[in-house]
């Protein structure tokens, strides 16, 4: 299907400036539209009131409006475009996030769209609505013969009494059309009730609120669905939630591809999704679509969908390779997903759904620490102000690059300066033993008090409440001789994932114990110490974990791992699990085994590393990592216009940054992308191979600046 040619001229709203809930995945999003509609020879109009996003930079729309955005301004602009001769044909709602769409919502609703003859396009607003009104989307799903938690939509505090007496405490408050579940969160007693339905209703712009049976402790998944207008339905990504319900996804930890499912749990979910953006009717482009599963039964129910482009489809797009907003985009112009070339490989189509053969994790960033009387406990209404990504070919090695890449000071999974566990084998664990550390937190929420062992009271505490710390406190209970199915029990934590991180810590005691060989072997018997090391690392255990665990430097690892050739490989993400040769350098580092591969009777030892350097000069970018307070999309910016500037002056910019909001991380802003943790050891170990250091040699032997 050809592109639209009854349209000229494209509005597209962005969605002013950051909030909690709604960050610079956004901007992400913008960005890859405005280039996208572009190339297509569309006129691109852009309304936005955030200075510091790159898609506000003249270059990236043809006439850029720096207004607030509401639908008098979004008037004022197609007044003007008219009166200037370039009348709007389109409006573009779903890549500015819940602001951008309740901003086209209000539009259509006070006839100001028809008013300029401007058309809805992406979801028009029959989807939309489908899809935000909560007493419509449980009705629609009940109607295609999907689950729904028991509930009732209420406009009134009166309603809102009735439901609570029919479905009973603990309920979940929902309000519609907000943003990271503003407004909302969790009842347990009636006075919590009263004030989170009466916070709702004032934060729901057409005051309206679902009050839901609660699924606190049920497993939490999310897809990420893109349809076009064909009917064509591919799923781009599986995410799987590491907290279960009860904490908004934006604030847990998640895993892509799901881990924990069987296959046929996994279609069942797939075939679920697919009704569901049939039924609400979102005509092209991306949804994202959560699902919540009963551990003991196995019951699954439709928790919500979001009819647009979200941080869930940002955070799919990095993990994947798979340009979702630009996909949508093309998609909203007449395209179908069979016309579309895959942009990663150049040999496939868009209709093939993303296959990856790694391991992605998401932790998200909070900032409570600026904050001393601000509630941590997570709940349904989003806290986090960032979020990092980490690759991997293992879960484990995902989850200690992913802590690491978070930049709160914590090096893994445990075996820093902060590990209570690994101070008080040192003889430096309790107060009063000389170590007279400060009682600051960090950003990860973990006190310097390093009382150890942790009491039994606290613990439970700690793993029973959902908060920034829990994962740690996971570590430690294990280390305490807790098992699997009691941190289970407390936590709701997946038995599979706490088995992950028993592994860990059981592969502590073998570290540990090599405390006084690994270096003195390193020269005497290497195959013991190479072995250790390369297990190590393979698990995601950094230079600077393994220094603290022996009692050396960073450096001093560095050394032995140099001399025992234990160096990372880079890896191409491809969208498709190597099928086809990935055509745009887009990596992440991981430690493999080498292999011997024969030739001619000949054996040679090989490493799997898939890094294609040319022999031009090159400029490493140092992105910002994730956003938080203090630190945010400004930085990305610089790192964004920074790379357009190599390009300029015939220099190879080479990004690094573990944020998967950002333009920045998008493959095709830099001439290389490494999706890595913006740690010395991680930007060293880059700047070696690069270099043709130490670790490694390239073919061309190309500088970095």
């Amino acid at each position: 299907m050809p592109r639209r040619t009854d349209i000229h001229t494209i509005l597209i709203i962005g969605s002013g400036p950051i909030v909690i809930g709604q960050g610079c995945e956004f901007d992400y999003s913008g960005v890859q539209a405005c280039r996208a509609l572009r190339e297509e020879g569309y006129r691109i109009v852009l309304i936005n009131s955030n200075p510091a996003t790159i898609m506000t930079d003249p270059e990236f729309a043809d006439a850029t409006y720096i207004e607030p955005i509401n639908p008098e301004s979004v008037e004022k602009i197609l007044k003007r475009e008219k009166e200037k001769g370039t009348p709007i044909d389109a409006l573009l709602p779903t890549l500015g996030g819940q602001t951008g769409l309740n901003t086209g919502m209000a539009c259509y609703d006070k006839g100001i769209l028809t008013k300029y003859g401007v058309k809805m396009i992406g979801a028009d607003r029959e989807a939309i609505f489908k899809g935000e009104d909560r007493q419509v989307f449980k009705d629609l799903m009940i109607k295609i013969g999907l689950k729904v938690p028991r509930s009732g939509v209420v406009h009134t505090m009166d309603e809102a009494r009735k439901v609570l007496a029919d479905i009973g405490l603990p309920l979940i408050i929902r309000p519609a059309f907000t943003l990271g579940g503003t407004g909302g969160g969790i009842a347990y007693n009636v006075e919590e009730f009263e004030t989170i339905v009466a916070r709702g209703l004032d934060a729901s712009p057409v005051t309206e609120v679902l009050i839901e049976q609660s699924v606190i402790g049920w497993k939490e998944y999310e897809l990420e669905v893109m349809r076009d207008r064909n009917d064509n339905v591919v799923i781009i990504c599986s995410i799987e939630n590491l907290d279960a319900m009860g904490v908004h996804t934006g604030d847990s930890i998640t895993v892509a591809p799901i881990q924990t499912l069987t296959d046929k749990e996994y279609q069942r979910m797939r075939d679920a999704a697919m009704a569901v953006i049939r039924a609400v009717g979102v005509e092209t482009g991306g949804s994202n679509i959560q699902f919540a599963i009963n551990p003991d039964n196995g019951e699954m129910v439709v928790v919500e969908m979001n009819p647009r482009v979200s941080r869930s489809s940002a955070l799919a797009s990095k993990a994947t390779g798979f340009p979702i907003a630009k996909i949508a985009a093309k998609l909203a112009v007449g395209y179908t997903l069979d016309e579309l070339p895959n942009d990663i490989t150049k040999k496939s189509v868009a209709c093939f759904e993303p296959t990856i053969d790694y391991c992605v994790i998401k932790i998200p960033r909070w900032t409570f620490e600026k904050f001393p009387d601000a509630d941590e406990t997570l709940t349904t209404q989003m806290k986090s102000v960032g979020e990092a990504m980490a690759i991997g070919r293992t879960f484990k090695e995902a989850l200690q690059k992913g802590i690491r890449s978070m930049e709160v000071k914590r090096f893994g999974f445990g075996l820093d300066k902060y590990d209570k566990w690994l101070n008080a084998e040192k003889g430096q664990g309790a107060r009063g033993k000389g170590q007279a550390e400060s009682s600051d937190k960090t950003a990860q929420g973990e006190s310097l008090d390093q009382e150890w062992p942790i009491p039994e009271e606290k613990l439970r505490r700690k793993l029973a409440v959902p908060s920034q710390g829990r994962l740690y406190y996971v570590r430690y209970a294990l280390k305490m001789g807790w098992s699997v199915e009691r941190i289970h029990e407390l936590t709701n934590y997946d038995r599979w994932f706490l088995a992950q991180m028993k592994e860990l810590v059981d592969f502590e005691g073998e570290l540990v114990e090599s405390r006084l060989k690994v270096f003195s072997f390193s020269k005497h018997d290497p195959a013991y110490a190479g072995d250790l090391i390369q297990r190590a690392k393979a698990w995601g255990y950094s230079d600077v974990q393994l220094a603290n665990t022996w009692q050396t430097t960073a450096s001093e690892v560095r050394k032995v791992r140099e001399a025992l050739k234990i160096r990372p490989v880079y890896k191409l993400v491809d969208t498709c699990a190597a099928e086809f040769e990935a055509a745009t350098p887009y990596y992440y580092s991981t430690y493999e085994t080498p292999f011997v591969q024969i030739e001619n009777q000949k054996s040679k030892i090989k490493n799997e590393d898939e890094i294609r350097l040319t022999d031009k000069p090159k400029v490493i970018i140092i992105g910002g990592g994730p956003n938080r307070i203090g630190q945010g999309i400004e930085f990305d910016y610089c790192c964004v216009q920074a790379a357009f500037a190599m390009k300029e002056l015939g220099l190879e910019s080479v990004m690094i940054n573990s944020n998967p909001e950002t333009v920045s991380t998008d493959y095709d802003t830099s001439d290389l992308l490494f999706f890595e943790p913006l740690t010395h050891e991680d930007i060293l170990n880059i700047c070696e191979r690069l270099n043709g250091g130490p670790f490694q040699k390239n073919a061309h032997g190309s500088a970095v600046g």
